[in-house]
């Protein structure tokens, strides 16, 4: 047992990355608002796979404001916990984690790997 107050562990995540793609909105069944989002984030090196395609959601409202006037490839900072969410699918129960973000900070330049990918303007 830690000498800490929380004896079952923490559930803090903090990434940085791009973000992958545009974010997506629904409408839950609760009328809450889902943005759904993916962020690209760089492992350590000496891993056989350079990047992992991370997950991400938020009802906050002033995070989805951020996220969704986000451009895929723009540099990404958030925080949030870890949850595994499960649904039943054609094929039975299936299940997937992804980081519920609480904050998040929006880099106003596009990551350097981004930008070369990206045509010069005209």
């Amino acid at each position: 047992m830690t000498t800490d107050e929380s004896p079952a562990g923490d559930n803090e995540v903090f990434l940085r990355g791009r973000l992958a793609a545009v974010a997506e909105m629904r409408i839950l069944p609760s009328g809450d608002e889902l943005c759904s989002f993916r962020l690209t984030v760089t492992r350590p090196p000496g891993e056989r796979s350079r990047v992992d395609s991370i997950d991400c959601a938020t009802t906050s409202a002033g995070v989805r404001r951020k996220i969704l006037a986000a451009q895929p490839g723009q540099v990404v900072e958030v925080r949030g916990s870890l949850h595994r969410r499960f649904w039943r699918g054609a094929a039975g129960l299936a299940s997937r984690y992804e980081v519920q973000v609480s904050w998040a900070k929006v880099s106003r330049r596009r990551s350097d790997a981004s930008a070369a990918r990206t045509p010069a303007s005209a």
